[in-house]
């Protein structure tokens, strides 16, 4: 009987005997392993820090290089200074609990706390070794900022009557197979003010590019400021890049714009600009990339072997008078007398965008009919009282220059051939205008200067070359016998 119910309570009790002894076990671990586990956080603590300082130095170099830390980056750098602070807060009652020790280690006179302690310690341990482990494994610590796919450039005010251009060129970048876009004009014309037009449509519309680069190249390029633009456009950024070799950087350009749907603006060139020398991939038809450049010349849009070019034209008059008229005040306009003086000057202007807008700002506060008045007579006088508008045929104008000795004419067929070809140069830089409604009996277009570019040739010979020439100019007065004698001192 009695050991029938011995065997009833062993069986009853042994779950929790066991349970009671893994407790135990388990709680003198923590305060025979204490001294151990403190060693062993503070080397594993210094190896954390380390490592912390290994990765905040790649932090500051990726950020001179404008990139930006990577979140997860950032977040573990906090994990880190947070266990610093809970690593240095358990250390400061290393000896308080230590002292309480007794048996070699494996007994505490405080058993509740060396063990809760103990615990502690052992737990910091592993979240710092986790923590060192996670930090060693970092490939990157921060990633490039991505840019807005365009620039949007200030823009002072648009142009009328650049629509058509604008809308043929637009086509050309989102639809039609075409690499390279060439667009001319004469200087003052709207060319600059067209292609940020089209660079900011791409600030304003989702569109498949991946970056739109806009590059200002003027007269003498400078290679290395087209490069750095590119650059920064790209994400190649930082002393250490600029520092770098032409051909090296044109290198890095090349490699990451080859990964890249792209659109370069290259504004105002005046001769063929070499994009493979700048780490360009040049389009063509078949590409996705698309550059697009402005000129004077529709030489230079021969020469950068231009899939497409278009001339951008002089505005008619009353997309002219739209842009005198808003740059002038509306009281101006008030006065009965002035409107219609103020179109005699805007006519003057020759559908010339920055003369009409230098002009019209010249006057916009003027608000006499006299002021306006005068404006129109110096405007009209200004080039020697000539007959403007006046064709000539290109054979008439190679026989003035041989008359003036500007061609050799001891070779009377090649003389022909060069002033044709001088006449081409003129044209295609928009100093000369062919009229293509107009022919001579050979069935050549008859050429004209256009009126502002007329006005500035005779102000150059009239006054600026006074002192250094002294040529007398008259123009359009059919003169059969020299003037004067006194017109005659001192020129030539």
């Amino acid at each position: 009987m009695g050991s029938v119910f011995s065997v009833s309570v062993s069986s009853s009790f042994d779950p929790v005997l066991s349970r009671f002894l893994d407790c135990t076990i388990r709680r003198a671990k923590h305060v025979r392993e204490l001294k151990d586990n403190l060693k062993a956080l503070e080397t594993e603590l210094q190896q954390l820090i380390q490592t912390k300082n290994d990765v905040t130095r790649r932090v500051r170099v990726d950020e001179q290089n404008q990139m930006k830390r990577m979140d997860r980056v950032q977040g573990w750098l906090q994990e880190v200074q947070d266990a610093e602070a809970e690593v240095d807060e358990l250390l400061q009652l290393k000896s308080q609990q230590t002292d309480k020790l007794c048996l070699g280690g494996y007994c505490s006179k405080n058993c509740k706390s060396s063990y809760e302690y103990g615990k502690q310690v052992a737990e910091k341990l592993k979240d710092v070794a986790d923590l060192r482990r996670e930090g060693a494994a970092f490939q990157q610590v921060a990633e490039r900022v991505p840019d807005d796919v365009a620039d949007e450039i200030p823009l002072e005010s648009t142009i009328l009557g650049l629509e058509s251009t604008f809308d043929k060129v637009w086509k050309c970048l989102v639809g039609e197979e075409v690499g390279i876009i060439g667009i001319y004009g004469t200087g003052g014309i709207g060319k600059t003010t067209l292609l940020k037009q089209i660079n900011n449509k791409f600030c304003n519309e989702l569109q498949s590019f991946d970056v739109v680069i806009w590059v200002v190249v003027s007269r003498v390029p400078d290679f290395e400021k087209i490069q750095e633009d590119i650059g920064e456009k790209i994400g190649l950024k930082g002393e250490s890049w600029k520092t770098r070799s032409l051909q090296k950087k044109a290198g890095d350009i090349f490699k990451i714009l080859s990964s890249k749907k792209f659109v370069l603006f290259l504004d105002d060139i005046w001769s063929r600009i070499n994009l493979t020398d700048v780490g360009v991939p040049i389009p063509n038809s078949k590409s996705v990339s698309k550059v697009v450049f402005t000129t004077r010349s529709f030489e230079v849009c021969g020469s950068m072997k231009a899939d497409k070019h278009f001339k951008v034209e002089y505005l008619r008059d009353e997309e002219a008078w739209k842009l005198f008229e808003e740059n002038l005040q509306s009281e101006v306009l008030d006065h009965p007398d002035i409107p219609q003086l103020a179109k005699v000057v805007a006519k003057e202007c020759g559908g010339l965008p920055l003369a009409l807008l230098t002009v019209s700002r010249a006057m916009s506060c003027k608000n006499t009919p006299q002021e306006w008045r005068h404006a129109a007579n110096l405007l009209r006088n200004s080039a020697s009282q000539f007959a403007e508008d006046f064709p000539i045929s290109k054979q008439q104008l190679i026989d003035c220059w041989i008359g003036e000795g500007f061609l050799d004419d001891s070779n009377r067929s090649e003389v022909y051939d060069e002033g044709y070809y001088n006449i081409g140069i003129l044209v295609h830089a928009c100093l000369l205008e062919e009229e293509k409604d107009k022919e001579d009996d050979k069935g050549d277009y008859f050429v004209k200067l256009h009126d502002v570019i007329r006005d500035m040739l005779l102000w150059i010979a009239n006054d600026i070359e006074k002192e250094k020439e002294n040529y007398l100019v008259e123009a359009a007065t059919g003169l059969t016998q020299a003037p004067v004698i006194g017109k005659w001192v001192g020129v030539r």
